[in-house]
């Protein structure tokens, strides 16, 4: 991948983790309504997370090997 894909990849990420975190700060306000949820939302936020910080990773590995 270029640097270019890196870092829209990053980018995309990035929003799909604050769509996460909203959707989990949602559900927190809404306890103890749909509580059942917690641990799929929880999960569906982490993995975003994950991937995230492994897309930074690469970003600043692509940019480092460009030095």
């Amino acid at each position: 991948m270029t640097l270019e894909e890196l870092e829209a990849r990053a980018k995309k990420l990035s929003m799909r983790a604050t769509n996460a975190k909203m959707e989990l700060h949602d559900l927190s306000e809404e306890l103890p309504t749909d509580w059942q949820k917690i641990p799929e939302v929880a999960q569906q936020t982490f993995e975003i997370y994950r991937e995230l910080d492994e897309a930074r990773k690469a970003v600043k590995a692509a940019k480092k090997a460009q030095e």
